[in-house]
Parts: structure tokens; sequence; C-alpha cells
């Protein structure tokens, strides 16, 4: 037996550890140490705008913020914020969302970049949204044909969801707004 299948997690296991944890394809991934104010805070903003938007209309969806979602047995992860419809499960999401914003930190941009990026792109999540908290500018990416393509950077505009069940909009310009004032 090789030393990659005896440390190759579960969920099971995952359940049982103790701090704050991500399981990528069986390898344990220790998440950073608290986010700084400026993270926690822009991840209000943004969680609070979506919340807004979000239609009347779609009760079965709804965002949520720092939720674990179980891709597979070997896979969880924990974003900063979703957009989820239809998914009943208490402990863990079981259906990928419509939208995940992660909102980038020194010690999870590499992460975030690129093996989220990968993830979120394989398992058919319809937007990513990473977040620059220094540069107050978000890249948004759109799956087209099973691929992300980048839809464009945003700094002041507002990125309109026409294409999801429910119709939903991100007004970056609001979102970013106070952390401009404290520059």
């Amino acid at each position: 037996m090789s030393v990659a299948e005896i440390l190759n997690y579960t969920y099971d296991d995952y359940v049982q550890w103790e701090g704050e944890w991500e399981l990528i394809e069986g390898v344990p991934v220790s998440m950073a140490p608290a986010p700084v104010k400026r993270h926690q805070q822009l991840a209000g903003e943004v969680f609070m705008a979506l919340n807004r938007t979000l239609d009347e209309a779609c009760a079965e969806c709804e965002v949520l913020y720092e939720v674990d979602w179980k891709v597979n047995e070997e896979t969880v992860v924990r974003p900063d914020i979703v957009f989820v419809c239809d998914d009943e499960h208490e402990a863990y999401l079981t259906k990928a969302p419509k939208i995940i914003v992660e909102i980038l930190s020194p010690a999870t941009a590499k992460k975030d970049e690129t093996v989220k990026f990968d993830i979120y792109e394989s398992e058919g999540v319809q937007y990513y949204i990473l977040v620059y908290p220094d540069d107050l500018k978000a890249k948004v990416y759109s799956l087209k044909e099973g691929r992300y393509i980048k839809v464009a950077d945003y700094t002041h505009e507002v990125l309109a969801f026409d294409d999801l069940s429910c119709k939903m909009s991100l007004d970056f310009g609001k979102v970013f707004q106070k952390f401009r004032k404290k520059s």
C-alpha cells in the first residue's frame, strides 16, 4: 500500500477534525487563520448585496456564507459566499452552487486562483468571482461550454446575472464604496 493510499482521507474523516480544513481530492488542506477585518467586511458587503437583489419569487434559492460543499467523498470546500438553489441538505451543500465568491487573501490566493478554480469549473459552477481586497477589484468568470471565460474585471460596475433562473445583480460600486473612503 502506498503512502498516498494511506493518507487519502474522506468526508467521514473530515468531519472528525478539529480546526478549519478543506479536503481536496483526499488531501487535507488547512484553511488560513481567521480572515482580517477587511476580508470579513468585504464578504459581508457581497453577501448583503446579493441577498438584497435576490428575487422573492426564488424561494428555492439562497445566498449562504462559509458553508461546506461536499463535492464528493474526497473533496469538501468552504467558499466564502455561495448562491445555490434546491439544496435541502442541512449539514453541507450537495449541489453545485450557481455563484461562488471567494475573497482572496495572501494565504489563499494561489489555491483560489488555481485549485478551486479548476474544481468549480469542472463541477459546473456558473459564475466564479474572485475579489481582490487590496485592489478593490473583482474578476468574474462565467461557464461557457464547460470552461470558464473571463467576463471582465469589475471595480464600479454592476454585474447582472440575467442567465440565472433568479434575476440578480451585484453592484461592485456599492460593495467597494466604503473601502475607497478608507484607502
